[in-house]
C-alpha cells in the first residue's frame, strides 16, 4: 500500500509548532497529549524519519519536519478550502494570535472579543511567546497577527506604559548603591529601556534576576530580589506594588504583524483592540 499522510495527524502535527508544545496542542486540539504524541509518530512511520526530537524539556522539529510542517500547512488549506467550496460546514479554520506576556491579562480578552465579533465561525488561538519568537512566527506563517514591543516594524497600535514594581518589604538601597533588577534575558526591550532610566538618573543597575517569562519575573519579584519593570495598565500584579522613588521609564511601542495573506480586516480590528486596553477606560 502507498504511503498516506491522513489529515487528523496534520492537523497535530501544526498545532504542535504553533502552540509550542505537545501538551499546548492538545489543550488546543481538545484531546489527548498521548493522541498528539501517537499522531506524529505515525508520520514518522510513513515517513520512516524523526521528526521531532528531544531538546532539553523542549520538542524540536528536525529538518524533515520542518518540510513536513511546511507541506501540511498547504495540505490542510487546500483541503479546508475544498470543504468550503462543498458547502460542507466548517468553523473556517483557526486565528492564532501572538501576544508577548506583557499586559496580556488585558489584551487577550479584547482581541478575543473583537475577532470573535468579526469572524464568528473562526476559532481564536493564543500563542504566548517573547516579541523576536513571535515575529518569526508571524514570518513563516504559524501565526496570523501578534502584538509585539517593536520600535518600528509592524502598524502602530500604542503606546504600554511602563512602571517599576517590588515586594511590599522591598526598600530602595540607599543612593549610590546599586540597584538590584530583575529582568527578561536578552534581548528584551524593557530590559533597555530600566537600565537606560536608571543611567539617566545617575543611578547603577545591578542584575540580581534573569528569566526567560514573565512568570519567573514575577516569582523573583515577589520574593524581594529585586525590582521589576512590567506594564502598567490594568490591576498590579498580584504580590507586587509600584515602587516611587525611581525615575520614570518611556512607554514601549505596540505594534501588530500580520502573516502574508491574512484576512485583510485582521489588522485593524486587532489593533483597534490593542488601542482600547491602552487607553484606558
Amino acid at each position: 500500500m502507498s504511503a498516506v499522510l491522513d489529515i487528523v495527524p496534520l492537523r497535530s502535527l501544526v498545532a504542535v509548532a504553533e502552540c509550542g508544545g505537545f501538551h499546548r496542542a492538545a489543550a488546543a486540539l481538545h484531546i489527548t497529549q498521548s493522541a498528539v504524541s501517537q499522531h506524529v509518530r505515525k508520520l514518522e512511520k510513513v515517513l520512516d524519519r524523526p521528526l521531532v526530537v528531544r531538546d532539553g524539556r523542549r520538542g524540536r522539529f528536525t529538518p524533515e519536519g520542518e518540510a513536513l510542517l511546511a507541506e501540511a500547512r498547504r495540505i490542510l488549506t487546500a483541503h479546508d478550502e475544498a470543504l468550503r467550496r462543498l458547502g460542507v460546514e466548517t468553523s473556517d479554520g483557526v486565528i492564532v494570535v501572538g501576544s508577548s506576556e506583557h499586559a496580556a491579562d488585558q489584551l487577550l480578552p479584547e482581541i478575543a472579543t473583537a475577532l470573535r465579533a468579526v469572524f464568528p465561525r473562526r476559532q481564536v488561538r493564543f500563542r504566548l511567546d517573547r516579541s523576536g519568537r513571535l515575529a518569526q512566527a508571524v514570518d513563516n506563517g504559524s501565526v496570523d497577527v501578534a502584538v509585539v514591543l517593536s520600535a518600528d516594524r509592524g502598524e502602530f497600535a500604542g503606546m504600554l506604559p511602563l512602571r517599576w514594581y517590588a515586594a511590599p518589604t522591598f526598600r530602595l538601597p540607599p543612593p549610590g548603591e546599586p540597584l538590584p533588577l530583575v529582568v527578561f534575558d536578552e534581548p528584551c526591550a524593557l530590559r533597555r529601556r530600566a537600565v537606560d532610566a536608571l543611567g539617566a538618573a545617575g543611578r547603577e543597575p545591578a542584575i540580581a534576576c534573569e528569566a526567560a517569562y514573565l512568570a519567573g519575573i514575577l516569582a523573583a519579584a515577589r520574593a524581594g530580589l529585586g525590582v521589576a519593570v512590567l506594564a502598567g495598565v490594568g490591576g498590579r500584579p498580584e504580590g507586587l506594588v509600584p515602587l516611587a522613588g525611581l525615575p520614570p521609564i518611556e512607554p514601549a511601542a505596540l505594534r501588530l504583524r500580520v502573516r502574508a495573506g491574512a484576512p485583510a480586516s485582521l489588522a485593524s480590528v486587532a489593533a483597534e483592540a490593542v488601542a482600547q486596553v491602552v487607553r484606558g477606560p
